[in-house]
């Protein structure tokens, strides 16, 4: 496996050396995500609470993607819509989510789209993005990101011309080492699991 300090010269260059590949992202208003991400976003903003709620939308998404039981009572439709409802507010409020939060996603409940919540808060992060002017940058590697290769990364991609970035960072075990960075509809990868693979398409074409 490769070291970190490799990895380090790789945040370096992962800009000027990438892969560019078709796969946007945005925010759609019109979609049922959107619509739903606007409403929250603008009652938000009208009770003067838009950074709060913003907070909480991010932490929720995160909890949902870290907890397998939560998301199973959001996405398994045989349950009854009440005992549903019920237990994703109990565990909202033995989290801490703030009123506005929770009433939100108890009509999102009433409404039975409880199967799409997930989406929606993604839909309000890209809703917030858009009207904040930025550009996010979705950045995964092997190991969790140091500070030193996190203001490399910010730096290379304001020399790319982007200067108003969010960095959104995960960590993928699978990459091996490197760095896999997108950009709306740019792909940069420079991961050591992609490198291999052009290695061996490499090597049998050589055969």
């Amino acid at each position: 496996m490769e070291c970190r300090r490799a990895q380090k010269e790789r945040t370096k260059r992962v800009v000027a050396s990438g892969v560019t590949t078709a796969q946007p992202v945005a925010f759609a208003s019109n979609g049922l995500e959107g619509r739903y991400a606007t409403a929250l976003y603008d009652l938000a903003a009208e009770q003067r609470q838009l950074d709060a709620v913003l907070d909480e939308g991010a932490a929720l998404a995160r909890l949902i993607d870290e907890s397998a039981p939560l998301r199973t009572v959001l996405e398994d439709r045989r349950l009854d819509i009440l005992v549903s409802r019920k237990a994703v507010l109990a565990v909202l409020e033995a989290q801490g989510f703030g009123q506005t939060l929770r009433n939100f996603v108890g009509v999102v409940a009433d409404n039975r789209r409880l199967p799409v919540l997930r989406r929606i808060l993604a839909a309000l992060d890209a809703l917030a993005v858009s009207r904040r002017g930025e550009v996010v940058a979705e950045v995964a590697s092997a190991y969790p990101l140091t500070p030193e290769q996190r203001a490399q990364v910010q730096a290379r991609l304001a020399e790319a011309g982007y200067s108003r970035i969010n960095i959104r960072e995960r960590v993928d075990s699978s990459l091996l080492g490197g760095l896999v960075v997108r950009v709306g509809a740019k792909l940069y990868d420079a991961s050591l699991k992609t490198r291999l693979f052009r290695l061996h398409y490499a090597m049998k074409g050589a055969a």
